[in-house]
C-alpha cells in the first residue's frame, strides 16, 4: 500500500541491527509487471492451470475468484482503475498486446467497471495466461526506496526479444533512467551512490568477489556513459527503444557495445556465487 515504504525500510534497518544481513533492490518505475493471475485468489491457482480452469467452470467458485479481483483491481494491482492494468503479452490474441482492461472491456461493448473488467481478466486467463502491467506504485515511495543505502538498483526483467509484444520498460530503461532522472534531474540520489548500487553493492550481496570494482584482477564490466546525457528512452506505448547517452560497454573485458553499436558477440557468461 503506499506510505508503508517507510515501514518497510524501517524493519531492514532494525534486521540490520540485530545482525540479520538484509538488503533489497528496486526498479524505478511505478508500475509492476507480472502473470494476469496476479490479481486472482492464490486459492484459485492451486494445482496449476487446469484445475484454476474447472473452478473458473464452477459457477459459485468463479464469483468467488471475481469478487477477489475486483478487490484487487480497486484496492491493489489495479490502482482503482481498470485503465491501470495492461495486457503486456497475450499469445492466444496479440492484439490485445498494450491494450489496458478499460480498453478491451469497451472493445466488447462493456463499460469499464471493474466487474466487467475481472470478467475479461477471468475469459483472458481462461483461453490462455498472459502477462501483465501494473500501474499502481507511489512515485514518493519509490524515491524514498531509491535513496535507502541498502537497496540496490535492479530491472526485474526479464530476457526478450527486440519488438515482441509489449514488456514493461524496465528491461530497457532502467539503469539510465536512474541516472538521467533520477541523479541528474531530481537529485535524489548522488552520481557516485547509484553506480555503487548498480556494481559494487550486488556484486557484495550476491558474494561475487571479481566484480563490482575497478580493480587489479577485478573483470572488466565497464559502461562509459555521458552523465550529461545518458536517459531511458523505453516508454509504455514504446518498450523496445534503447537508451541515450551510452557510448562503450565492456563485458569480461570484451567490446560489447563501441560507439553505440553493438557486437555480434556474446561476451556474458554465468556467474557463480562465492562465499
Amino acid at each position: 500500500m503506499w506510505g508503508n515504504s517507510i515501514k518497510t525500510l524501517e524493519l531492514i534497518e532494525e534486521a540490520n541491527a540485530e545482525g540479520i544481513k538484509v538488503t533489497a533492490d528496486q526498479y524505478p518505475y511505478t508500475a509492476t509487471s507480472t502473470g494476469l493471475t496476479v490479481v486472482f485468489p492464490a486459492w484459485s491457482l492451486s494445482g496449476g492451470s487446469k484445475k484454476l480452469k474447472e473452478r473458473l467452470e464452477d459457477p459459485e467458485l468463479r464469483k468467488q475468484i471475481k469478487d477477489k479481483i475486483i478487490w484487487n483491481i480497486i484496492y491493489d494491482r489495479g490502482g482503482g482503475d481498470p485503465a491501470s492494468i495492461v495486457v503486456a503479452s497475450y499469445p492466444n490474441n496479440d492484439k490485445y498486446n498494450g491494450l489496458n482492461l478499460a480498453q478491451i472491456t469497451k472493445l466488447k461493448g462493456l463499460s469499464p467497471t471493474p466487474d466487467n473488467a475481472a470478467e475479461i481478466l477471468m475469459n483472458l486467463v481462461y483461453e490462455g495466461n498472459g502477462k501483465g502491467i501494473y500501474h499502481c506504485l507511489n512515485e514518493e515511495d519509490v524515491q524514498r526506496i531509491m535513496a535507502h543505502p541498502r537497496i540496490m538498483h535492479a530491472s526485474d526483467g526479464s530476457t526478450i526479444e527486440f519488438g515482441e509484444a509489449q514488456p514493461h520498460p524496465r528491461s530497457y530503461g532502467t539503469y539510465p533512467r536512474v541516472l538521467g532522472q533520477y541523479v541528474r534531474e531530481k537529485n535524489v540520489i548522488s552520481l557516485v551512490e547509484s553506480i555503487r548500487k548498480m556494481s559494487k553493492l550486488p556484486a557484495s550481496v550476491l558474494g561475487i568477489k571479481d566484480r563490482g570494482e575497478i580493480k587489479n584482477g577485478f573483470w572488466a564490466d565497464l559502461v562509459i556513459f555521458d552523465q550529461h546525457k545518458i536517459i531511458d528512452n523505453a516508454t509504455w506505448e514504446n518498450p523496445h527503444q534503447y537508451p541515450s547517452g551510452v557510448s562503450w560497454v565492456l563485458v569480461n573485458g570484451k567490446i560489447s557495445l563501441e560507439n553505440g553499436i553493438p557486437s555480434k558477440n556474446l561476451y556474458g557468461k554465468v556467474l557463480i556465487h562465492n562465499e
